[in-house]
């Protein structure tokens, strides 16, 4: 079969365009590390394969580099270290949809893998009437987006005891995480075996809070403020990092900007990615844009934990601003408002 760059190619394809992009000695020393299965699926792709353009080769080539740096980072240092070193690489939004499809590259291997191709309302049919800890256990193996679906479905007491079980959640036993994935299995029809066991905690919180409704957001941190009032100012610390100013309107950077000392800026830009950086530069006069770079030149190398306090203080203003209306940051489900 001819390849085209506009059709969307399936895993096995584009498993087969990069072993021929490799050439036969690199390709079998992976090969045959493979399953038997994979390799005749593979195999057979390889074999249909008349041509593949050079820009696609190159595409998917890159695309395979930029995974597997993506896979090193998290083996590294974790998630979120593989996540802040390839933001600052190639932006936000690129390191987001990199990380995502090594997800799910993986997800055959992690406990409730149908659960995330599952509607959510199905699941929250099955889940919402279970105990607070096996839905906060079961939410936490989903994506942010629908798990965020399915804690604003449910009711307000109940919303706030899930998100208190997810963010003090750490090692859970593999059998308990067994047997709701039997039971779970059994309602949804489906086998998913894994032995991961570690989940849960305070960045799986604000990863499904920043894909809520305002209205459950504030239930549950208002809720946890009661709860555990460290644990709420932790998650409204992390509920907006720096990094994020790149999906802000140019109106309400121009409002964070009038609000931010020059040094503090300077300081908080030094190290961050260059995305970040044009965001702020663009929303100034070009005067006040060179004398920012100015400013950062002249500091000469930082600590690290420096920049980041500079950082967090612009991003207590941001949350400063957006909690009097004077902007909006985005959640899911809602577009971003300048009052």
């Amino acid at each position: 079969m001819a390849t085209n760059k506009n059709t969307k190619l399936s895993g096995v394809q584009k498993a087969a365009i990069l072993f021929i992009t490799l050439g036969p000695d690199a390709s079998a020393a992976i090969i045959k590390k493979l399953p038997e299965q994979e390799i005749q699926k593979i195999t057979y792709e390889i074999a249909n394969i008349s041509q593949v353009k050079s820009d696609q080769k190159e595409e998917i080539l890159g695309e395979f580099i930029e995974m597997n740096k993506a896979k090193d980072f998290i083996l590294e240092g974790g998630l979120e270290y593989a996540k802040n070193l390839l933001g600052k690489a190639l932006g936000v939004q690129r390191a987001k949809d990199i990380l995502e499809k090594v997800t799910e590259a993986t997800q055959q291997y992690r406990p409730f893998a149908i659960a995330r191709k599952a509607d959510a309302h199905q699941l929250l049919n099955i889940i919402s009437n279970e105990h607070p800890q096996t839905i906060a256990l079961v939410l936490c193996y989903l994506q942010s987006d629908k798990a965020g679906q399915i804690i604003s479905a449910l009711p307000e007491e109940i919303q706030a005891e899930v998100a208190y079980r997810i963010a003090t959640m750490s090692n859970t036993s593999p059998v308990v995480v067994k047997e709701i994935e039997k039971i779970l299995d059994s309602k949804l029809s489906s086998v998913v075996r894994s032995d991961m066991t570690t989940l849960g905690g305070l960045q799986t919180l604000v990863d499904i809070l920043n894909m809520v409704d305002r209205g459950t957001e504030k239930n549950i941190t208002e809720s946890l403020e009661k709860e555990n009032a460290e644990l709420a100012e932790k998650v409204k610390e992390s509920m907006f990092v720096f990094e994020d100013i790149i999906t802000l309107d140019d109106v309400s950077i121009q409002r964070i900007l009038r609000e931010v000392d020059t040094k503090e800026l300077a300081l908080a830009l030094k190290g961050c990615s260059e995305e970040v950086a044009n965001s702020i530069f663009r929303n100034q006069s070009k005067r006040a844009s060179a004398s920012l770079k100015e400013d950062m030149e002249f500091l000469g190398p930082v600590r690290l934990i420096d920049v980041e306090k500079a950082q967090q203080k612009i991003v207590s203003i941001i949350r400063r601003l957006d909690e009097a209306g004077e902007i909006v940051v985005s959640r899911g489900g809602e577009d971003a408002i300048v009052v």
